[in-house]
């Protein structure tokens, strides 16, 4: 049984028999509700044969499954989802708490000029190591959080250190600089470091706002679905969460436009419901469309990528026409409005393009994965829907 609370009273229980799962609440009050997908106007939820998707959120993918997998398996002989959340829960920091048979463990800090300036495999792993019972987040990219103090300021925050593997390499700097284009276009990006040989990218919880720790739930949790249906849906589906569920519907939509944009204009073939979400305050009274984040040209390495759900009913990389007319009919801009927004967000590559080329030039070992970066970024421009990289670039790539 795992136990949770708010603000140190105790207001549900997530037990599991068999293969069902229950979440039972202590009192009927919206306040406490756990999220928003789980609003406590009733007593009781159930889930039968699948983990419960908020929950879910938490549980790691890729990397690191496999290596609580090993842990796990050899410890208790199995592994489920629901063994992997209890290991987790206690250490989880969020707008709840929850206590498990598994005690909360004490957590030092790093410096975080220790972890710019030594990005070795033997820092990620000593990272790792010393954090693994802290590691409830997603993604299938080796990873882990870290609790890191800054050495001028001595405040103490959650990162997430990102690494790469042999399958997709120098994705930190790939990320870095999406992100970079991103946040340029004007919409919110968590705080985020590139290591000294870039080989590590530090991203900052935005979780925390001043002494409060808001909520966060991802639009496929909203949409109550799990991580193996990430893939099937559309962003006119994400439109509509947004929609229902923000209090300030206009910037929320306005944001959550601007990075639709940039994830075709920079290739992002992995922008899925989970990479799109909410955050609230304690009482939900103001409720937000999250920073982007998980945002890289995929096409460096898939070259034959294709947006990852669909818009107007198709995974093809859409041009301007598509995208300003998303903008009027599912995000609350007149066409002017989403024209704007547009122009913003190619301006924004156009510089960002500048700034990766010089980087490439002072960086040589990064112009393969760059030069095939800059060669997508620009293929937008030229304002023609497309349903995959052309063979013909694709053989300049390998070329190259």
């Amino acid at each position: 049984m795992i136990e949770i609370f708010k603000k140190n009273e105790k207001i549900a229980t997530l037990k599991k028999d068999n293969k069902s799962y229950l979440l039972d609440y202590e009192n009927l009050d919206l306040k406490n509700s756990i999220s928003l997908s789980l609003p406590n106007y009733r007593k009781f939820y159930t889930w039968e044969h699948r983990f419960p998707p908020y929950f879910e959120t938490f549980l790691p993918e890729g990397y690191l499954y496999e290596i609580f997998k090993n842990i796990l398996t050899k410890e208790y002989g199995y592994i489920d989802d629901y063994l992997i959340f209890s290991l987790l829960s206690s250490n989880i920091t969020s707008r709840v708490k929850f206590e498990s048979d598994f005690k909360h463990l004490d957590f030092p800090t790093v410096d975080i000029d220790e972890i710019l300036h030594n990005d070795t495999k033997d820092t990620f792993h000593h990272l790792l190591h010393t954090f693994l019972d802290k590691n409830s987040i997603s993604g299938v990219q080796p990873k882990t959080v870290a609790i890191v103090k800054d050495r001028e300021t001595l405040d103490t925050k959650e990162y997430i250190i990102k690494a790469w593997g042999d399958a997709f390499p120098y994705l930190a700097e790939n990320e870095y600089f999406s992100l970079k284009a991103v946040q340029r276009a004007g919409v919110e990006i968590p705080n985020i470091k590139l290591s000294k040989n870039g080989r590590f990218l530090l991203v900052e919880k935005f979780i925390f706002d001043g002494e409060e720790i808001l909520g966060f739930e991802e639009v496929l949790s909203l949409l109550d679905k799990n991580k193996i249906n990430k893939y099937q849906g559309s962003y006119e589906q994400v439109s509509k969460i947004i929609l229902q569920f923000s209090t300030d519907k206009s910037t929320s939509m306005k944001q959550f436009y601007k990075t639709v944009v940039m994830n075709y204009l920079l290739k992002n073939g992995d922008a899925h419901l989970k990479n799109f979400g909410l955050l609230f305050d304690g009482d939900f009274k103001r409720i937000r469309f999250a920073p982007a984040y998980d945002v890289v040209t995929t096409t460096a390495y898939i070259f034959k990528d294709k947006p990852a759900l669909m818009l107007d009913g198709k995974k093809i990389w859409h041009a301007k026409e598509s995208l300003i007319s998303f903008g009027q009919k599912y995000c609350l801009l007149s066409k002017k409005e989403a024209a704007a927004c547009y122009k913003e967000c190619v301006e924004a590559v156009e510089v960002s393009i500048k700034e990766l080329e010089n980087y490439i030039r002072e960086n040589p070992y990064f112009s393969a994965i760059g030069n095939r970066m800059v060669d997508s970024w620009r293929l937008s421009f030229e304002g023609k829907a497309m349903k995959e990289i052309s063979d013909d670039i694709i053989r300049t790539w390998k070329q190259g």
